[in-house]
């Protein structure tokens, strides 16, 4: 059996996932992050996207927001925004969320109201990708 680390995947809403993995990759803001057991002790920040962690020698997908990941050589703790399974994702919506975004950039706006547009828009192409 392949060699094994403590994952907690926590949103405001939920526990996402508890539970032991094998593997992770996440999305880090300068690029895909893996995890193995034994990693270097680290905390890094998640931009909006696909989520990849492998359990009993599968490969689960999620999409997760904007959020933390500590991790230690024996867990790995990401606290996110948002979590979701591929199909808990509704295409309409995540289109229509998309959409509304980009209609807000081409807008005049504020610095804060702009960064919020773009965060929207890099959660909604974030669920449009994972989901394809």
């Amino acid at each position: 059996m392949a060699s094994t680390f403590y994952l907690e995947i926590i949103t405001p809403e939920r526990q996402f996932y508890i539970g032991p993995a094998e593997s992770l990759i996440l999305p880090a803001l300068d690029g895909q992050l893996g995890v193995e057991a034994g990693h270097e002790p680290t905390v890094t920040a998640m931009e909006p996207g696909e989520l990849r962690y492998k359990v009993d020698g599968e490969w689960q997908v999620a999409v997760v927001g904007q959020g933390f990941a500590e991790i230690k050589p024996d867990y790995v703790i990401l606290l996110a925004a948002t979590a979701e399974h591929l199909d808990e994702i509704d295409r309409k919506r995540a289109e229509a969320a998309r959409q509304r975004a980009e209609e807000r950039l081409r807008q005049k706006q504020s610095i804060r109201e702009y960064y919020h547009s773009k965060a929207a828009l890099a959660r909604a192409m974030a669920r449009l990708k994972s989901s394809r």
